[in-house]
């Protein structure tokens, strides 16, 4: 159990805490809790890099603590009406969909690697920028206006643009016949 796994799982153990602040109203202390689950997200990330710490466990944990933080924390602003209901269940449909599509490829034998994509990538920072925005709006009683607008449509738009990249790598992995490397 490495250092950066060990941030990672706790950054998993914040998920709950912060659903709880969000459906409690407590929303300067969701936004705090959001802020260090980010910066550990770095954190964990720069250690495994910098000091050669990277793990298989690692590079299965960390996507699994970003999709459990955005995923919680879209559907809890979604409940709390804060979030669209359409933009909610665009980001959760998207990672059902690639979770099931790893799963399908595993379940018949051609596993693929774990690897994401740099739409991917991009996606989940403007997820963590917008759910940012909409938390210390919320906390800090601003209007977020043109800023909340426009991230809400890049968060739209990379998602559907994930979704059609992680389509695309997925059936011509499972028409290669061969596992991904």
């Amino acid at each position: 159990m490495s250092i950066p796994n060990i941030i990672t799982l706790g950054r998993i153990i914040l998920v709950p805490v912060i659903v709880w602040a969000i459906v409690s109203s407590q929303m300067e202390i969701a936004f705090a809790i959001f802020v260090i689950a980010g910066v550990s997200d770095a954190v964990d990330g720069f250690l495994a890099k910098r000091f050669n710490m990277s793990s298989e466990l690692g590079a299965l944990l960390d996507p699994l603590a970003d999709k459990a933080l955005l995923v919680s924390i879209f559907v809890a602003l979604g409940i709390w009406g804060a979030v669209p209901r359409w933009l909610v269940i665009l980001v959760v449909s998207r990672d059902i969909m690639i979770i099931g599509a790893f799963m399908l490829s595993w379940l018949i034998g051609r596993p693929m690697q774990v690897k994401p994509l740099l739409v991917s990538k991009l996606n989940t920072v403007a997820q963590i920028v917008f759910a940012c925005l909409v938390l210390a709006s919320l906390g800090f009683h601003f209007d977020a206006g043109i800023a909340g607008l426009l991230g809400m449509t890049v968060v739209a738009v990379l998602t559907l643009l994930s979704i059609a990249f992680y389509v695309a790598e997925w059936t011509r992995h499972i028409g290669s016949g061969e596992p991904m490397r």
